[in-house]
């Protein structure tokens, strides 16, 4: 049993994955959730584990929501894992037995799945995550959306060996949710910041069509391939879009 990593996840209808990831995380003492406003079995699933410990906050962007959970945990050292997310066991096994250094961001491969097929393309290949760290030494940044780390610099990375498995999509639907909700995020996070147009907003989605189809080879995996590159471009251009709406509306 893991007495000196406490585990941080978010959580919102995340009943569909969550049994598969807390079971993995069976080996740590505590597991700190912060749900957001769940309205199917999210509660009753976290609740029916021993060592989770549940809070409930509105959402105010991500990286807010992450460092509350971690301002809940009783331990120094944070695992931050997603509710689509399954820590593999070898994973676990690598964490349970690591020599933690306070100086150190430890990282981890991540395989992604759409409806469970992995797929290595489509800027989905090559994913690594920042998720073990000291919180006296760093703890994310405010961003509403795609928040990271706020790293000192003397701090180092170390990839482990283990990976994590990412189920976060099964469907178009839950693709097109996930691109409305993120693509309104990013605007008002970027807002006053960035730039946006039309124009802008087309060409870099037609850009990252062809990057992800193409130079990403998003064309090996099918129906799913060509799925997931649309949704990809269809998000770069709403993103864009709806950050030119709030500066227009700004200036009416």
């Amino acid at each position: 049993m893991a007495d000196n990593i406490s585990v941080t996840i978010l959580t919102k209808n995340s009943a569909a994955s969550l049994v598969e990831c807390l079971t993995a995380l069976e080996a740590f003492s505590e597991v700190v959730i912060v749900d957001t406003g769940s309205t199917d079995e999210t509660i009753s699933i976290a609740s029916g584990f021993r060592n989770v410990i549940l809070y409930q906050h509105p959402f105010i962007g991500f990286g807010p929501m992450k460092n509350i959970a971690v301002d809940r945990a009783s331990n120094d050292w944070i695992l931050s894992v997603d509710s689509d997310e399954v820590v593999t066991t070898e994973l676990v096994d690598e964490l349970l037995s690591l020599k933690l250094d306070d100086n150190v961001v430890y990282m981890m491969a991540r395989d992604n799945y759409y409806h469970r097929r992995l797929i290595r393309g489509c800027g989905w290949e090559n994913d690594r995550v920042e998720r073990l760290f000291n919180r006296q030494s760093t703890r994310y940044n405010d961003k509403q959306v795609h928040e990271g780390l706020a790293m000192s610099g003397n701090l180092k990375t170390e990839l482990l060996t283990g990976r994590l498995k990412h189920y976060p999509y099964d469907n178009a639907s839950q693709l097109l949710h996930k691109m409305q909700h993120y693509s309104t995020l990013w605007a008002e996070d970027q807002r006053g910041r960035k730039k946006a147009s039309p124009l802008k907003a087309l060409f870099y989605g037609v850009l990252t069509f062809l990057k992800s189809y193409l130079l990403k080879q998003g064309w090996r995996y099918g129906y799913e391939g060509l799925l997931i590159s649309v949704s990809n471009a269809n998000g770069v251009f709403y993103k864009y879009i709806k950050l030119y709406e709030v500066d227009r509306e700004c200036h009416l």
